[in-house]
């Protein structure tokens, strides 16, 4: 009993944690984790798909998604098992994975290329590129199905089948194609990638998306390093299956949702920027708005599910029809007051001409509500092009009622000086 006693110990003891024994440990589930995130990425970004179809970047990073989305699912113990078992060949999961995998390459290969020359490049050089990306893969494809189909693969292998048969006649060709492939293609496109991060001129969002995508390639190299370092031991006769079993696919799914975070950042990033640009211009229309719906009796009917867009484009036509209804009553002497009391006030004459049009436009709101009309007998009616085109720079002086209300009683103090000093007969006829 005194010998079982420090066995029995030993067996009670906590294991040592090892990242080794945390792959093996989660090693079924653990392929579910990047496919979720993928999963999540392709619904966030399937509406814009779908609403902006024509655009073929987008449905290249969504085709993009869905074979990444592909690898990670059917790469899966229990998907290769089910695939396995309802086809009836052992180990036809392998060269299926592998060509998702070959084709997920060649796709981010010509995805980089369009995306980095641009829609409208169609010069020779590009589209030599497009065609040996695809004649290059479509035939590494190719040959992966014929070299399964000639190699003796028997026993079913759910993790370690590169290893396992990497001195297999056939099936020893068909993994090292496949990696070499993948090597190839991670290669070229992160030297594309680097080499446009250092480009000048671009966008914030797109420099960070392509940061994420080179990060995401460089642990893709590390993947293929492992796989092939795990199978070059096999055939050295090493054991350093560990390398292919427990570190490469941690790497597989790290790299994974850094290269998805770096396809959808640049999209996604200027799509809620457009967002917020509508909702702030929205916002910045209100108080002109306000002004045109009291005038009016009301405002722009409620529509359930508008989208912002919507809504901008409705209040940009409610303001401007309120706006040409005021005409009858807009002064233009007081504007062009205005504008000069503006400019002596030390306002800019862009901001000077938008205080401007906030006094005039109060006044004729003003003179709406009492009922006096400006007499167009000798001028005809007044102009109202600039304040149907500067309705966002009007709104926004009307924000500070201060600054107005300064405009405002500086050109009526400049009006009754005016009328003062004019001679009879000029402006100041006696009544």
């Amino acid at each position: 009993m005194s010998d079982l006693a420090p066995a029995a110990a030993r067996l009670t003891e906590p294991q040592a944690f090892t990242p080794g024994g945390f792959v093996n440990e989660f090693y079924p589930s653990f392929w579910w984790i990047p496919a979720g995130i993928l999963a999540a990425a392709l619904a966030i970004k399937l509406p814009s798909i779908i609403r902006l179809w024509t655009d073929p970047l987008l449905r290249a990073v969504g085709g993009l998604l869905v074979l990444a989305l592909s690898v990670f699912v059917f790469v899966a113990p229990s998907t290769i098992a089910w695939v396995n078992r309802i086809t009836g060949v052992p180990n036809i999961s392998g060269p299926w994975v592998y060509s998702l995998l070959t084709a997920f390459c060649g796709s981010c290969l010509l995805l980089i290329i369009t995306w980095r020359n641009g829609l409208s490049d169609r010069s020779p050089r590009t589209r030599s590129a497009m065609r040996w990306v695809l004649g290059t893969y479509a035939t590494v494809i190719v040959a992966l199905w014929v070299l399964f189909a000639l190699a003796d693969m028997p026993e079913e292998r759910l993790r370690d089948l590169d290893t396992y048969y990497a001195n297999t006649p056939y099936a020893r060709e068909m993994i090292v194609l496949y990696l070499l492939a993948h090597t190839v293609a991670t290669l070229i496109t992160n030297a594309l990638i680097w080499n446009w991060v250092r480009a000048d001129g671009l966008d914030s969002l797109l420099r960070w998306g392509l940061k994420f995508l080179g990060v995401g390639y460089a642990l893709q190299l590390v993947f293929d390093a492992a796989k092939l370092s795990a199978v070059g031991g096999r055939w050295a006769g090493r054991n350093l299956d560990w390398l292919s079993t427990a570190v490469a696919p941690p790497l597989a799914c790290l790299s994974a949702i850094l290269i998805a975070v770096g396809f959808i950042l640049p999209h996604t990033g200027q799509y809620l920027h457009d967002r917020r640009q509508v909702r702030n211009a929205v916002r910045e229309l209100r108080p002109l708005y306000q002004l045109m719906k009291a005038g009016s009796g009301g405002g722009v009917p409620r529509v359930l599910r508008a989208t912002p867009e919507l809504r901008l484009i409705r209040r940009e036509t409610f303001i401007r029809d309120g706006l040409l209804s005021l005409s009858r009553f807009v002064d233009e002497d007081l504007r062009g007051r205005s504008y000069d009391a503006a400019l002596a006030l030390g306002h800019p004459p862009d901001r000077a001409k938008a205080l401007a049009a906030a006094v005039t436009v109060l006044d004729a709101a003003d003179a709406r509500s009492h009922g006096r009309e400006r007499d167009t007998s000798g001028s005809g009616e007044a102009d109202t092009t600039d304040l149907l085109r500067d309705i966002g720079a009007v709104s926004r002086a009307l924000r500070q009622p201060d600054v107005v209300r300064a405009v405002r009683e500086r050109a009526a103090a400049a009006a009754d000086g005016g009328r003062a000093g004019a001679p009879v007969g000029q402006g100041g006829t006696e009544r």
